[in-house]
């Protein structure tokens, strides 16, 4: 019997992916070993790939938005079977003993493992991870477009719930992306008045069709003014530098500007409008078990699911440059055929 995992891994920065195989080992206690059916392709990848977070290490192997079948369970393995469909994201362990993890925000805790962190992830024909971070696929969702949704869904997904946004709520969402497109959705099904805000004219109808009310051009000075005092969240999906006082004055008093996308460069925002309008400016990464848990319910109740391409895992190389030229519509997904 071959004990060796399949992958796709680059061995250095910017490199093409190569077939690679490794031996994952005895299954630890609470591990779950996943056959991989499909996995989704993040910005994230593209950033570890790079190296542009200085904490990837060679050879590489990306891959963080799983879906596949249970076929092994280590001991004292909690709620999954052999066979159950399952998803897996952007985190493959916790340390389940910090405040964090005690207090259910084990997506906070200091020294979670990440899935492409120092080990090898999901562009293969298997996967390991603790049963914590395993999540059960709900039936009613579409098991090959639910990928996306453990890294890009969750992430925009679990502000919605940690701030408490509420049905009643006039919110905006910068960037109509791999992440945009899925928070636009979410926001119009949790019943909030919702805008997009796109540089881009050719995606303003997309806009309206994925869950806008209405679109703002974020390049447009007079529809950015007269947008002034509208909004009481806005979330920001790019990862791009902006002129955020321009959406800070857009935030009703109380308002918050919340920034998903990872960007770079230190945000330049003036301290007097967040003052006065007793404003807020916060960030957050994905989401808890239970919160992940929660997202799929309400995936599978509205009938939610990622806008989705296709690729077969093995031209992967041709999905990443795909995703990198900003090609796709909106979520990449592989197929697995490396068995």
């Amino acid at each position: 019997m071959n004990t060796k995992t399949l992958t796709l891994a680059a061995p250095g920065p910017k490199q093409p992916l190569q077939p690679f195989q490794y031996d994952p080992g005895a299954l630890g206690c609470g591990e779950v070993d996943i056959a991989v059916e499909s996995c989704g392709i993040c910005h994230s990848d593209l950033s570890m790939l790079d190296n542009d977070w200085g904490m990837t290490t060679y050879p590489f192997v990306p891959g963080h938005e799983v879906v596949g079948r249970v076929t092994a369970l280590g001991e004292h393995t909690k709620r999954l079977k052999v066979g159950d469909r399952v998803g897996l994201g952007w985190y493959s362990n916790s340390c389940g003993c910090c405040p964090q993890c005690l207090g259910g925000d084990q997506n906070l805790c200091p020294t979670a493992e990440g899935t492409i962190v120092g080990r090898h992830g999901g562009f293969a024909n298997r996967v390991r991870a603790h049963w914590r971070w395993v999540s059960p696929l709900p039936e009613e969702l579409d098991a090959s477009k639910a990928g996306p949704l453990f890294c890009g869904g969750i992430t925009v997904f679990n502000p919605i719930v940690q701030f408490g946004v509420r049905p009643t709520d006039r919110v905006a969402v910068i960037g109509i992306g791999g992440l945009g497109h899925l928070a636009l959705k979410f926001l119009r099904a949790w019943g909030c008045e919702v805008t997009a805000f796109t540089s881009s004219d050719a995606k303003r109808t997309e806009a309206l069709q994925l869950g806008a009310h209405r679109t703002l051009n974020s390049r447009n000075p007079q529809e950015l003014a007269g947008a002034a005092g509208s909004f009481d969240f806005i979330l920001n999906t790019t990862n791009v530098s902006l002129d955020w006082n321009q959406y800070i004055a857009a935030l009703k008093p109380r308002g918050r500007l919340h920034s998903v996308g990872a960007v770079l460069e230190p945000l330049a925002v003036s301290a007097f409008p967040l003052i006065v309008g007793q404003k807020s400016v916060s960030g957050s990464p994905l989401g808890s078990p239970a919160t992940v848990d929660t997202m799929l319910q309400f995936c599978a109740r509205h009938g939610i699911s990622p806008t989705t391409e296709t690729f077969p895992m093995s031209r992967a190389n041709d999905a990443l440059e795909h995703l990198r030229s900003g090609k796709a519509r909106y979520r990449v997904v592989l197929t697995n055929d490396l068995d």
